[in-house]
């Protein structure tokens, strides 16, 4: 499968015909749009905006979420037609994030040297799978320290999808029996040959140690024992380079565009 067929692949099985089970969603002429109840965050993940009112359809989506009071975002790929949507946006008002690499992995031909990962290692650490709510403080405590702020959302919201047979799994490396990495995969509904990893984060103190890469390593193995051909992720500038050491490939880049908030 050549570059061109895997990132229409991509975007049939990620962005059209993928499902998110505690959200709903909404199949319009020109963008297909997932809603969550307000205040949680709702967003357009495709759009086909070629030979229409470019502005119009905008203005649709900002008066649709804006009457209901809902925050939402817009995901713009690079390769999305017409080219500009982004910087149409920007105009419009929403305020563009950093872009995210998107980088894909195929199965058939990952490096022995990541499947085979976390064998001899596993003296110094312990991987754990969090089935249940309660086991994700651990997951939370890792995400504060990484990150500061408050992360418990993660108890609501990944404590839901945990109860979704066969949709999540969520990973621990334990170091002395503290938590000091943690990272998930999700399994959605709608994508038959895609897995899309997350939440790859380290304890500062505890870099280093190949913890990052062991966990990335436990979920490609889930995923190819499950049949699937592509494991993909949104990489920031600091694990691109080291997924990349691991066979991963840039796919595309992806745009978060952000509705602003007011308090009127």
């Amino acid at each position: 499968m050549n570059q061109k067929e895997r990132l229409s692949l991509f975007d049939r099985e990620q962005r059209i015909e993928i499902e998110f089970p505690d959200m709903e969603k909404q199949i319009l002429p020109h963008v297909i749009r997932f809603v969550r109840p307000a205040p949680g965050m709702s967003f357009i993940l495709y759009s086909d905006l070629n030979g229409t009112d470019l502005d119009a359809v905008i203005e649709e989506q900002i008066t649709y979420f804006s009457e209901r009071q809902q925050p939402f975002e817009w995901k713009v790929y690079d390769h999305d037609e017409p080219a500009g949507l982004r910087e149409r946006l920007v105009a419009a008002g929403f305020e563009p994030e950093d872009p995210d690499a998107v980088m894909v992995l195929d199965l058939e031909t990952a490096p022995a040297s990541l499947l085979e990962r976390g064998g001899a290692e596993e003296h110094t650490y312990t991987i754990r799978q969090i089935t249940t709510r309660e086991g994700l403080a651990d997951v939370i405590r890792v995400e504060e320290q990484v990150w500061g702020g408050n992360f418990d959302w993660i108890s609501g919201r990944l404590g839901a999808h945990l109860e979704v047979p066969d949709y999540l799994s969520v990973y621990v490396a334990y170091v002395e029996a503290e938590p000091a990495a943690t990272g998930w995969i999700y399994f959605h509904p709608g994508s038959d040959h895609f897995a899309s990893i997350w939440g790859g984060s380290t304890v500062e103190q505890f870099r280093g140690r190949g913890l990052y890469t062991a966990l990335l390593a436990r979920r490609a193995r889930e995923a190819q024992e499950r049949g699937y051909r592509y494991l993909t992720l949104d990489a920031s500038p600091m694990s691109r380079p080291i997924v990349a050491r691991h066979g991963f490939e840039l796919l595309t880049y992806a745009h978060a565009c952000e509705w602003p908030q007011t308090d009127d």
